[in-house]
């Protein structure tokens, strides 16, 4: 499932694709087609993410209420986009946006969108209610970070667990929550409310740098230059992370075996020396 860095990705491509401009939309494989059908010829106004959700804002000419197109691409959900004549739609695909500029014929662009988990129209109460269930977002600026350390600091539930809860951190995948937990030396199954409340604010701190970083190229990169294989240039695939997907390796930071186990639904990796029960030192 994509992370928080790649949906904020999306809302400013889709924005420098379309803002401002008035889109034909249809729903090729036939589950979106009332949706569809209210924001055709509408304009989009603005895109925005917040964690793993995505919103395009469409307003018209008539001064009608403004509607939402709320995506949650969920496991298998895509975008694709580009300029020009669009091929004829085929297979199951959700949503196409298409924009012509009626001054240029040429300028032609659109946007399709297969297999999300959720792609509705909703009104800007009910984007508000979505809102309300979710964590702080670490990529939205300005966003104060309290709510994030005091929800951690009053949950007997593991670490490991509650990064991966969107209503106490939006945007946090299984990537994330591996390597932040790591780079602060935590213990993944220590319970949130034993937790250094100054550790978890420099957690928050360290994700929204790491995570802009990704909105920016695009990837997930954790690791500093000099635990990395290749010190100069950019990281490679292999180098990218400390201890996600590592299992049975040797710790970039002291080589004890990187170990792993499921919690909160997905595999966990950590480092059992840099992140030993308790707490722990931070390890970079």
């Amino acid at each position: 499932m994509p992370e928080g860095h790649s949906i904020h990705r999306l809302a400013g491509r889709h924005r420098r694709l379309l803002r401002d401009r008035t889109v034909a939309a249809s729903s090729p494989q036939g589950r979106f087609v009332e949706g569809a059908a209210l924001i055709d010829g509408a304009r989009l106004v603005a895109t925005e993410a917040w964690g793993k959700h995505l919103f395009h804002h469409y307003a018209d000419d008539a001064g009608s209420e403004p509607l939402v197109l709320h995506v949650h691409l969920g496991l298998y959900g895509k975008f694709r986009e580009g300029t020009g004549e669009p091929d004829e739609p085929r297979g199951a695909l959700r949503l196409r946006l298409l924009s012509r500029d009626p001054d240029d014929a040429d300028d032609v662009r659109w946007l399709d969108l297969r297999g999300p988990t959720a792609c509705e129209l909703l009104t800007p109460p009910e984007r508000e209610a979505i809102l309300a269930r979710l964590g702080p977002d670490p990529l939205r600026r300005g966003t104060d970070p309290t709510p994030f350390v005091d929800r951690l600091g009053r949950s007997r539930a593991p670490l490991g667990t509650l990064l991966m809860d969107q209503s106490v951190v939006a945007g946090i995948g299984n990537v994330y929550r591996a390597e932040i937990l790591f780079r602060h030396g935590l213990d993944p199954h220590l319970p949130g409310r034993e937790a250094d409340p100054f550790t978890l604010l420099a957690a928050w701190s360290d994700l929204v740098d790491l995570m802009r970083a990704g909105v920016r190229s695009g990837r997930i990169v954790t690791t500093e230059p000099d635990h990395r294989e290749r010190y100069a240039g950019r990281a490679r695939r292999t180098d990218a992370h400390y201890v996600y997907g590592r299992d049975g390796l040797p710790c970039r930071v002291c080589g004890a075996e990187v170990v792993a186990a499921q919690l909160a639904a997905r595999r966990l990796f950590w480092c059992p020396s840099c992140q030993p029960p308790g707490g722990g030192r931070r390890a970079i």
